[in-house]
């Protein structure tokens, strides 16, 4: 007979058997089943499905009867398929199942992990195991079992676990539920009393990995020795994806600054140099991977903040002097990850002195000129990142204008990326901050100023648009020269700093104001029609009349007014500013009062 012949027969044989309940040929025509599974599954499935068997099976399952196990695993086998597990779920199978959950037998409860991890495998079993509890029993049987390392055990703790993965891959609210029931705490125990047992380690692993994903598991991770476990696992492997997933679960918990800390702390950081040392020459892709993935982690770990002045320690430490040393590095990617941990480490103003001091803005630079032409744009904005850091303290500005950081940063004006066009103007911006000659030289560099005066319309890059006007301020603000003032005009500029005055930001307005201010006093006659063109005095009546606008605001928007009001003065009297000026005389703000009994005054004396 055929296979498939002997299939049929056991099946029909099952169906009166099972209403019998004669247990002996009940169990002679499982093992015909599972033997046809094995053989091909996807078919003998099929002729499972066709002939109406999976509605027997529920009764099959009595916790009592010793063909348990054989039918808890011949619904593992089924569950397989994708197309089985609708039928398993509306065949009633689940509840029965989950009972078995509560037997003693190990086979039985094996068997049933099984099954029911299978079904889990999509949304409609998850929501059955849910009705049923079963999850919470199978969290139970972990928290129990985890103590015991007898290597049966560590089958059927593998397998509970594979199945509460199941039952919580991709589904926010049953991972937040596993959460709540405390499975955390439980598997980082587990991983740590097993690590010698492989499939369970990384059924562990994956779990985490899932789990991970979710903020409220952050905390509840922070709370284990989860750091420690990781680390010590990481040190033992050799193989290339062993590591990648334990990589994979630390890149997620690495968001959360208390566990940087902690994985500071437990060396993970002298991990990381060992994969870079060991990859940084290699060739296969897999040297690339774990090379990216080591230096972008250790990048993620000194954004917080406690953990990244551990390790710069002074500006002493090993691991400081290690990620400089990979800024004049061949390889593109540890050129990124040292420029964008210098970055990281700029970020209060003891370690940019101490930095600057050690002579860091030179490998900057350096870097910078190797990426010029054709270079790559993830590591020009980077490089840049770090000397937009380095520029903040006052003492370090002058010492990297001297050291040529402006020419270098030039360099990069025909760029068309955003990134660095946006990175390229901060920099500046912070180094021209009260340095008078610097913004007095870039102010008069016609080709500087002509390239801000088109990012200053860059509508689509509102970071790139927001910040040309700010450098274009700040030109003038700094260096209060004629010089400048006449490069701006002839640029075409004045019209931006009038816009950038209604800008939504109370920093931007009074920086547009304070330049526009300057540029009255400085060169009104050239400046004037600037000023009508774009709307100035229709802007400043508007920035008086608003209630909302802030009183720094509208003082500096008077004292444009008192430099202006001669050749503006039909603009002015057509607006009926006095009247505007004159309610302002009892502002609150005493400076703003004052200023406006003298705007009065001006007006008056020249109506």
């Amino acid at each position: 007979m055929a296979q498939a012949d002997h299939l049929s027969d056991a099946l029909k044989k099952l169906k009166l058997a099972s209403a019998d309940s004669a247990t002996d040929s009940v169990e002679s025509c499982l093992d015909c089943l599972l033997k046809a599974l094995a053989h091909n599954n996807a078919d003998a499935s099929e002729k499972v499905q066709e002939m109406g068997v999976l509605p027997l099976l529920p009764t099959l399952l009595a916790p009592q009867s010793s063909c348990t196990p054989k039918v808890a695993n011949i619904i593992a086998e089924v569950a397989k398929n994708e197309f089985m597990r609708s039928p398993c779920v509306e065949a009633g199978l689940i509840p029965p199942l989950v009972q078995l959950l509560h037997s003693k037998d190990q086979e039985v409860l094996l068997q049933t992990g099984r099954a029911l991890g299978n079904i889990c495998y999509d949304n409609e079993g998850r929501s059955a195991v849910d009705q049923a509890g079963g999850a919470q029993i199978v969290a139970g049987h972990i928290k129990s079992l985890s103590q015991n390392t007898d290597p049966d055990n560590g089958k059927l703790l593998t397998v509970f676990c594979g199945m509460l993965m199941n039952y919580s891959n991709e589904n926010d609210s049953l991972q937040a539920q596993l959460i709540n029931m405390g499975v955390i705490p439980t598997l980082v125990k587990l991983l740590g009393l097993h690590s010698d047992n492989t499939a369970l380690t990384e059924m562990c692993l994956i779990a985490f990995g899932n789990l991970a994903e979710l903020e409220s598991s952050k905390e509840q991770f922070a709370s284990t020795n989860i750091a420690e476990e990781l680390v010590r696992l990481f040190r033992k492997q050799a193989e290339h994806e062993k590591k990648e997933m334990i990589f994979e679960v630390l890149a997620p918990l690495a968001e959360n600054d208390v566990i940087k800390l902690q994985l500071v702390e437990a060396g993970l950081v002298e991990c990381l140099l060992d994969v870079v040392t060991h990859t940084v020459d290699g060739e296969r892709d897999e040297d690339v991977a774990q090379l990216k993935t080591a230096s972008d982690l250790m990048v993620l770990l000194l954004l917080g903040d406690e953990s990244m002045q551990k390790l710069f320690e002074a500006g002493k430490g090993s691991v400081f002097e290690r990620v400089l040393s990979w800024v004049p590095s061949h390889n593109h990617q540890l050129q990124l990850a040292g420029a964008l941990a210098i970055a990281n480490f700029a970020r209060n103003d003891g370690n940019c002195i101490h930095m600057v001091e050690s002579g860091i803005v030179q490998k900057l630079l350096e870097l910078l000129d190797r990426h010029v032409e054709e270079g790559n744009v993830t590591v020009q904005h980077a490089a840049l990142s770090a000397l937009r850091n380095l520029a903040i303290p006052v003492v370090n500005k002058a010492k990297m204008l001297s050291a040529g950081v402006s020419d270098t940063v030039l360099k990069f004006l025909p760029s068309e990326m955003p990134p660095v066009q946006f990175k390229l103007l901060g920099t500046l911006r912070m180094l021209i901050d009260t340095q008078a000659d610097a913004a007095d030289q870039l102010g008069t560099n016609a080709k500087l100023v002509e390239r801000l005066v088109e990012w200053c319309e860059a509508k689509d890059h509102a970071g790139v648009m927001g910040e040309s006007n700010r450098l274009l301020s700040a030109l003038i603000r700094h260096s209060k020269s004629k010089d400048v003032v006449k490069t701006v005009i002839q640029g075409a500029g004045v019209k931006h700093l009038v816009v950038m005055a209604t800008s939504e930001h109370m920093i931007m307005q009074n920086e547009a104001l304070v330049a526009l201010g300057l540029i009255a006093g400085l060169d009104l006659v050239e400046a004037e029609k600037d000023f009508v063109g774009a709307g100035l005095v229709q802007v400043l009546h508007k920035l008086l009349s608003d209630e909302r606008t802030a009183p720094e605001i509208k003082y500096n928007s008077m004292i444009l007014i008192c430099l202006n009001a001669l050749p503006l003065h039909k603009e002015v009297q057509g607006l009926a500013f006095i009247d505007v000026v004159s309610k302002l005389r009892s502002h609150e703000n005493k400076t703003v009062s004052h200023q406006a009994s003298l705007t009065e005054q001006r007006l008056t004396a020249q109506s």
